[in-house]
């Protein structure tokens, strides 16, 4: 079969659309309100992307035939600055990325001049975007479209923030940012190249001097100066001499240039090579004790001031440069170096006083590039830093533990004037988009959000204990975010987006902008379709809409809404308010996500708080990250016009769970085509089959059963958005069941079988539907039905006897027990097949021990006890083997078998096996003489001697 997946999808989605099948309108049904991050528009999305969005959807159709109304919506999120450095760079005539747009992205080479305007890079991309969505059939009511540069979308912004500053949540002052220096603009994850989140880095300078120059050390270990005994500078690089608020530093070119962002006064006044430091004196800076300046290759420029104290006692790098310095060539270098020795002042349970030695000595480290000086250094730092003590040699601090000491120590220095704070990104190098190296900014008069707030952070604590979070592991990195949060940029100078309402010289940033949106989506239907002029949202009609202050009649006079518009947009919101499911990355986590949180505790009251964020892992391709430098980037609809639209959902959903990251394989897929084409193929078979009209025998009433325990699994699976787990059941697992039905049906010769496997087949593919949504459209329509699958109602509970499985399940052990003593004694048939099932007395004993088992019994005397204790049951402590038999074997039982077996009353498994097992083994097995026995029959054929083995659901077998 070779399906043409570009025309089924055109065909369902045109029916989709001709239909409104998923715009959501406030009726009696009970609401979920699912949504999505918006996609940026500065390129195609690719099949990275395509993960969330198909996770959501997937969730959107499951409660859609569950009987909710679903809302999910969809807006394109144009505030910020990547669009603008695009802009930017192609008035520049960038090559590198006009070569992007035109090959990577297909941009034709016509259009691109026309994105030296940034509106028209988000317009182009938005409808690429839009396009890519529809044609992946996502389930989106598109009437709520917007982007956030829509002039109703600003007003809704600017109501946010005066709300947030009327309570002291927006505050202004001098606080550090991420920053572009070529764009001037603060940055945060969406500005930069890899979608990066700046962090930053306090380090402390301790203040050396060298003649009449202080010699700033950038150090994470303050404490550790009292173990000093040299300094390094690397020889290879050229320091600046440079006034520093009028103070004469000798610091690398870097640091300089890092120093003026930081509020700092730098002018530069000369120059000198590291090479001519090496052999000065420094001073240390609080017992004016000279110690030697060495050379070392580890230092670097980038990071820090380009010079380092030297604690060899507690540093690995310090231990092994040092150790490099006594081996020098140079003998002026190794004269120096031989006269140091290393001077300890911590102790600690896990390496005494010999810290460094030790983590480098372990790891044969002689070299100062060797990578492992880093885990060395790090494992050091943390089991210092939590159980070390200073020695006495550290004057006021002895005896202080490292954790305390760092932060008192940093005080004393600063407090005498030898030591001072700057600030690094700890991620470095971080880039703008616009391909500029980030540095960290001291920014005077910035507009800041105050997460800091303990109240704000009280309440934000509060929603996320009230809320589910999936998957579940994740929400401990929510609760450390909301920890570590202080002031976050709420404004730039440049880009596109909102201006700030109490200070139009700035715009609200991208990530300010992009919290409680979701809201909006009440407002933007009536918005598009002109009910609602922009001009006329005020701050009023906001309050009264989202909060319920004022009232419809005093707001219609302020702003011309007519009042039945207002109720109605009111009424909308209290129907699909709050949000019911918040779907995003994980690398939205300690930014977004937690924002949303945070914005909608300090805006709406708790029963508008959302109830539920489900995060996702992002995709590798062949197991490696999708970039553009390894070009290994699909954009979807290249990947759709490729493989169609089913195939590549199921591809992106089956190779892992929420949060681990998908590996996308584009070699997997024709299997998910080919299995997708299998289930057309039944589907057109049993087009003609008659309805179901209930099970004829006991295979029938065991498929049905299994096919109620396919339902139950596959609810609760996504229910918990365990979307892998739940396609692998419907899709892989239950073919096995089939095949088992199939063989027991053609062992009993039947030719009516297709009335229950069309009910089976017309199930999985109501299940299949939020998965494959156009080819179980396709399914559905061959199998003679008129409606639409996505409309069908889900397959919920029903009741089954659990007896059915239990019996099928002995059936098949016995089966399978057979075909292993055929090839454990070498023989490719049995002339006569002779089954031993255990007596009523056992029977009743075995369902009394599951019972025991199931309440937490598993003790072998307890269990005897309470045998005994039983008149039905007491002869059996004449045979304790049994019983120590019975418990080893019901505990190796999977659970809903065990189950089972505890609600099944008395049957006889001799008479079950007579009906249904007999014409079966004939059938695998050739046997001309198969004979059945209960331990209860009188004087039974035994002439292998197994009667006496049998036990209950475990049949002695004897093949001769």
């Amino acid at each position: 079969m070779c399906t043409d997946w570009k025309r089924m999808d055109s065909k369902w989605q045109a029916r989709w659309a001709e239909e409104g099948e998923f715009e959501a309108n406030p009726d009696d049904r009970p609401k979920k309100f699912i949504t999505v991050a918006y996609p940026y528009p500065n390129s195609p999305q690719h099949i990275g992307h395509g993960r969330t969005y198909t996770l959501a959807d997937v969730h959107a159709r499951f409660m859609r035939m569950q009987g909710n109304n679903v809302l999910f919506p969809m807006g394109f999120h144009y505030t910020g600055t990547p669009i603008l450095g695009m802009a930017r760079r192609i008035e520049r005539h960038d090559d590198r990325l006009i070569e992007n747009l035109e090959k990577l992205y297909g941009v034709p080479a016509d259009i691109i001049p026309q994105f030296a305007d940034p509106v028209k890079i988000a317009d182009y991309f938005h409808e690429e975007i839009k396009s890519g969505m529809l044609e992946m059939g996502y389930s989106i009511d598109w009437r709520r479209e917007f982007t956030t540069i829509d002039p109703a979308y600003q007003a809704f912004i600017r109501w946010q923030i005066q709300r947030l500053h009327s309570r002291g949540l927006v505050v202004q002052g001098s606080h550090p940012v991420g920053w572009c220096p070529r764009d001037q603009n603060p940055v945060s994850q969406h500005d930069t190249l890899g979608d990066v989140e700046p962090d930053f880095t306090e380090y402390v300078l301790v203040k050396f001097t060298v003649d009449d120059y202080v010699v700033p050390t950038a150090t994470l270990r303050p404490e550790t100066l009292f173990g000093v005994v040299n300094l390094w500078v690397n020889p290879e690089l050229t320091y600046e001499k440079v006034l520093v608020d009028g103070q004469k530093w000798l610091v690398s070119d870097d640091c300089a240039y890092k120093l003026g962002f930081l509020g700092r006064t730098v002018s530069r006044t000369g120059q000198i090579r590291g090479a001519d430091l090496v052999g000065r004196t420094a001073i240390m800076p609080h017992t004016k004790k000279p110690v030697p300046i060495l050379p070392a290759a580890f230092v670097e420029g980038r990071t820090g001031t380009g010079m380092v104290m030297s604690v060899p006692a507690h540093a690995p790098f310090d231990f092994v440069a040092l150790e490099n310095a006594k081996a020098s060539d140079d003998t002026r270098v190794a004269e120096l170096a031989s006269h140091i020795d290393h001077v300890p002042i911590i102790q600690s349970p896990e390496y005494g006083m010999t810290s460094a030695r030790h983590e480098v000595l372990a790891r044969g480290i002689t070299k100062q590039d060797d990578p492992r000086l880093e885990e060395a250094t790090k494992a050091v730092y943390g089991k210092e830093f939590y159980s070390g003590k200073l020695l006495s040699n550290t004057g006021d601090f002895a005896g202080m533990r490292v954790e305390t000491a760092k932060d008192a120590v940093a005080e004393w220095l600063a407090g005498i004037g030898h030591a001072e704070t700057m600030l690094e990104l700890t991620n470095a190098p971080v880039r703008c988009r616009c391909g500029a190296q980030c540095v960290v900014k001291m920014l005077d008069d910035q507009w800041f959000l105050n997460y800091g707030d303990a109240d704000w952070k009280e309440s934000a604590i509060k929603c996320l204990e009230s809320m589910s979070i999936l998957p579940a592991e994740i929400r401990g990195e929510f609760e450390y975010v909301v920890g570590w949060l202080r002031h976050r940029a709420c404004a730039r100078q440049h880009g596109l987006g909102t201006r700030l309402p109490m200070d139009k010289d700035w715009i609200v940033e991208s990530l300010s902008d992009s919290v409680i949106y979701m809201a909006y989506y009440v407002l933007s239907r009536f918005v598009n379709d002109g009910t609602l002029v922009p001009e006329a949202v005020s701050d009023a009609f906001l309050d009264h809409v989202f909060l319920g202050y004022g009232d419809a009649g005093s707001i219609s006079q302020s702003t011309g809404i007519p009042a039945d518009t207002i109720r109605a947009i009111r009424n909308e919101f209290e129907y699909f308010y709050p949000v019911d499911s918040r779907h995003s990355g994980r690398d939205l986590v300690p930014n977004h996500l937690t924002f949303f949180v945070l914005n909608h505790t300090a805006i709406f009251p708790s029963d508008l708080w959302p109830r539920q964020i489900v995060v996702n892992g992002s995709v590798l391709m062949k197991g490696s990250k999708m970039s553009k430098s390894m070009g290994n980037i699909i954009p979807l609809r290249d990947a759709v016009r490729k493989y169609g639209a089913d195939p590549i959902r199921l591809a992106i959903i089956i190779s892992a769970e929420l949060l681990q990251d998908a590996d996308f394989d584009p070699d997997s897929i024709s299997g998910l085509q080919c299995k997708l084409e299998e289930m057309l193929a039944e589907s057109a078979f049993y087009a003609t089959a008659s309805p179901y009209a209930g099970p004829t025998g006991a295979e029938d009433r065991w498929l049905v059963a299994q096919l109620q325990a396919l339902v139950d699994d596959v609810t609760a699976a996504l229910e918990m958005m365990r979307l892998r787990e739940a396609l692998h059941h419907i899709l892989y697992d239950f073919e096995a069941k089939i095949a088992w039905f199939r063989r027991r049906a053609a062992a009993k010769g039947r030719t009516d079988t297709a009335p229950v496997l069309r009910h089976v087949l017309c199930t999985r593919i109501m299940m299949l539907s939020p998965f494959a949504p156009h080819a179980a459209e396709e399914m559905w329509e061959s199998l003679g039905n008129s409606d639409m699958v996505s409309r069908a109602a889900w397959p919920v509970h029903q009741d089954t006897n659990r007896q059915d499985l239990l019996a099928e399940a002995l059936l098949s052990d016995i089966i399978s027990d057979i075909r292993s003593i055929l090839r454990i004694t070498r023989r490719e048939k049995a002339d006569s097949i002779y089954i031993y099932t255990a007596g009523r007395t056992y029977y009743a004993a075995y369902l009394k021990i599951t019972r025991m088992i199931l309440h937490g019994d598993t003790d072998m005397r307890q269990v005897m006890k309470n045998l005994v204790a039983d008149p039905e049951s007491v002869q059996i402590k004449k045979n304790p083997k049994f019983v120590q038999k019975a418990i080893k074997s019901i505990l190796s039982t999977p659970l809903h078998l065990r189950e089972a077996v505890a609600e099944s009353e008395l049957f006889s498994e001799a008479s079950f096996l007579r009906d249904e097992l007999a014409l079966m083994i004939r059938t695998e097995f050739d046997a001309s003489d198969v004979r059945i026995f209960s331990a209860d029959d009188e004087a039974p054929d035994d002439p292998g001697d197994k009667a006496r083995h049998a036990m209950p659901f475990r049949p002695a077998i004897f093949v001769k």
